[in-house]
């Protein structure tokens, strides 16, 4: 008998691309997908099951199909119909009520989270690089970064309430691909991008091939609880900093007194532009970035695509920018040469080159 693998967030892409990819592994029988509406994605030959997370049927689920293996998916940022506080409940409440599940369920094995560098947060005086081990300088104060917070608390739980399973939690960089349908990627897609005065904050990006990947590895061998257990960052080597995306995308910014921002913000989400939530309003003040040594030497996985090379692949899929990307950087060097700075020696960030 191969192992029974249960998706959550099924009816989003990346949900449904890693229902598609795990029902290749060898040693997989049987993929269940679970959302709470109707997939508008190929599931391929995965059962699908519709269930909403933060009702007591997902006990059912488990139980019927005599599931080993969760792989969490439904924990996001990006708003649906219900607004905020849908997402919400479903990221805290739903999780609570899928943990409950799984700690009344003998056959479930191993639980994937999937979950965000968000965590950490972005302020003045962070480490210049966080490890899976360092506590935030101020714990987040809503959005996702809090519900993500919120979820790994509650699978801390778990994991001590079930010490034969084997947990695994994912804290992704900003995902980017073609195919990303992210907060940030949506930032990314505007026309112009506004930007926090004085500030480029460093960013890491993982593309989405990569998290399939890494999902991957990270719901096998079930049976041995010790294996890849624990918690790990997720990102493509290096890091780029806001000015350099931009010009790679031959977007022009138009900073923006950090006042300001929200304002800005309130504006785009009213029209149906963007999300600026104040989470990534403190992401593109300050920046973050992450050691990934434990997703290389523990988890075993090594990205197919640095941060740079997700970012090209996600700029190519957005077509031009207003500006070509040559004579985006040259107009921004001439203006800060004018202002005696480079780009990216603004408070609080480091450059590293166009």
């Amino acid at each position: 008998m191969g192992k029974v693998v249960l998706v959550t967030g099924a009816a989003r892409q990346l949900g449904a691309r890693f229902v598609r990819r795990v029902q290749r592994d060898a040693g997989v029988e049987r993929v269940v997908a679970v959302a709470a509406e109707a997939p508008a994605h190929d599931l391929g030959e995965a059962l699908f099951v519709r269930a909403d997370i933060r009702q007591p049927t997902i006990g059912r689920v488990l139980a019927e199909y005599g599931v080993d293996t969760v792989v969490h998916l439904d924990v996001t940022g990006t708003l649906g119909a219900g607004g905020r506080t849908a997402v919400k409940e479903t990221n805290v409440i739903g999780t609570m009520q899928l943990l409950g599940a799984c700690q009344k369920s003998p056959a479930v094995q191993r639980l994937v989270v999937k979950s965000t560098t968000s965590v950490y947060g972005s302020a003045p005086r962070d480490p210049a690089v966080f490890t899976e081990a360092t506590p935030p300088k101020s714990l987040p104060g809503g959005g996702f970064a809090k519900d993500a917070a919120e979820v790994e608390g509650y699978v801390r739980g778990f994991a001590r309430r079930r010490p034969d399973v084997a947990v695994c939690v994912l804290r992704f960089a900003n995902i980017l691909g073609p195919a990303a349908d992210t907060p940030f990627a949506e930032y990314l897609s505007l026309p112009v991008l506004p930007t926090v005065f004085g500030y480029d904050p460093r960013l890491q990006f993982v593309h989405e091939d990569d998290v399939l990947d890494v999902l991957r590895i990270a719901a096998s061998e079930p049976r041995r609880a010790t294996l890849n257990s624990g918690t790990f960052n997720i990102a493509g080597d290096g890091v780029l900093t806001l000015s350099q995306c931009s010009r790679r995308l031959g977007r022009p910014t138009v900073p923006v007194p950090l006042p300001a921002v929200r304002w800005v913000g309130t504006a785009l989400r009213t029209v149906g532009a963007s999300d600026i939530s104040p989470e990534q309003i403190r992401l593109l003040t300050h920046g973050r970035v992450v050691s990934t040594v434990q997703m290389r030497e523990t988890l075993g996985f090594t990205p197919a695509y640095t941060t740079a090379e997700a970012f090209a692949d996600f700029a190519r899929s957005r077509g031009p920018g207003l500006l070509p990307p040559d004579t985006l950087g040259r107009a921004v060097d001439r203006v800060a040469d004018r202002v005696g700075e480079r780009p990216g020696a603004a408070a609080g960030s480091t450059h590293s080159g166009g």
